[in-house]
């Protein structure tokens, strides 16, 4: 007959410290229950490819992350690095500093007139030129502190559009990656996108309640403005015309990853960054806030986190999809975007230590 053995009292109150932590300690996150549409996965016009296996990496000097890329007016790559420099690569290879903005520059664009607008996640909205040098422009909208400035492009008629992707997260109290993270866990609508006259200074919000609110890209016709909404996997468009002011559509829904930056490129067409593939643990659990409050109390290792997987995809202005981009490998991760020049894709990341290019 075997003897049964009861656990050590230390061993039990190890047990119940583990389950109080579990069950109690404190979070920043407040879940929210809902339902993510089901993953169809790498199909259809996403099936899988090594397209993206063809890029080659260009190192960057003393930091990493360039997030975004825009091209100045003789076509240079301009990217916002971690350490707060914005950096072009001239025509010989070499890099300059073009400013540096003290905080985290991510959404970069030039307007009509040559001048750069960023998106400063730890700032806010910023622009510089050579005649002006670095300005801070908006810190705030609607009484409510922009706390994670994201993306930005310009209308032909000067207004600055741009994201806050998340007023509860901090960029500069969480730092980028780990701020969206925490939103898209908790999926409370915490995003905006907010808009600038830059003729008469007035800024308002355009759309509120969005789920980490990230690319921002103005159509070529300046009738809508195509925004992500990272944490439901989708891209919506805003009227902004005459006829179809405010008007609201999902463009693309369910896609196969988390869509980032919005970039409009030649012929109509927008180039859309999946930083990761979905991942399947949080989307079981879209439901069961309490479950994900607790799943936060777990190490990081232990909670979803982005996937090294490549993917880059051009659309048209409806959403239909023009090109899927793809390297299973993830060589160069985490892709947020690209700008395309008349010869050279230049491929933007969330964390590597390069840019990439791709010859088309």
């Amino acid at each position: 007959m075997s003897k049964r053995h009861a656990l050590a009292p230390s061993a039990v109150i190890v047990v119940l410290v583990v389950i109080g932590y579990l069950l109690f300690w404190p979070v920043p996150i407040e879940p929210r229950a809902w339902n993510a549409p089901r993953d169809q996965g790498f199909v259809g016009a996403y099936a899988q490819n090594n397209a993206l296996q063809d890029a080659q990496s260009v190192a960057l000097p003393h930091s990493q992350g360039p997030e975004d890329i825009a091209l100045d007016s003789e076509g240079r790559p301009v990217f916002g690095l971690l350490n707060g420099d914005i950096v072009r690569r001239e025509h010989n290879g070499d890099f300059s500093i073009v400013t540096t903005t003290g905080g985290r520059p991510l959404g970069l664009e030039f307007g009509p007139d040559g001048t750069l607008w960023i998106a400063d996640a730890y700032l806010g909205l910023m622009r510089w030129s050579v005649e002006t040098g670095l300005e801070l422009v908006v810190t705030e909208v609607d009484g409510r502190e922009v706390r994670y400035a994201d993306d930005v492009d310009v209308a032909a008629d000067g207004t600055v559009y741009f994201s806050d992707a998340s007023s509860r997260f901090a960029a500069d109290q969480y730092g980028t990656y780990q701020a969206s993270l925490l939103d898209i866990m908790e999926h409370a609508g915490n995003g905006r996108l907010l808009a600038y006259d830059a003729s008469s200074g007035r800024t308002y919000t355009v759309l509120g309640g969005l789920h980490f609110a990230n690319g921002v890209a103005v159509s070529h016709d300046n009738r809508w403005v195509l925004v992500a909404e990272t944490g439901s996997y989708r891209i919506l468009r805003i009227g902004i015309g005459d006829d179809n002011n405010g008007r609201i559509e999902a463009v693309m829904e369910n896609l196969p990853g988390f869509p980032d930056n919005i970039n409009d490129a030649p012929n109509g067409k927008f180039w859309i960054g999946l930083v990761s593939p979905r991942s399947a643990p949080l989307d079981a659990l879209s439901n069961y806030p309490f479950v994900r409050t607790i799943v936060q109390r777990l190490p990081s290792f232990m909670r979803p986190q982005a996937q090294r997987y490549s993917h880059l995809v051009a659309i048209d202005v409806n959403g239909n999809v023009l090109r899927s981009l793809q390297d299973p490998t993830g060589q160069f991760a985490h892709v947020t975007g690209a700008a395309e020049s008349d010869t050279t894709l230049f491929l933007s990341s969330l964390h590597e230590p390069a840019f990439a290019e791709l010859e088309l």
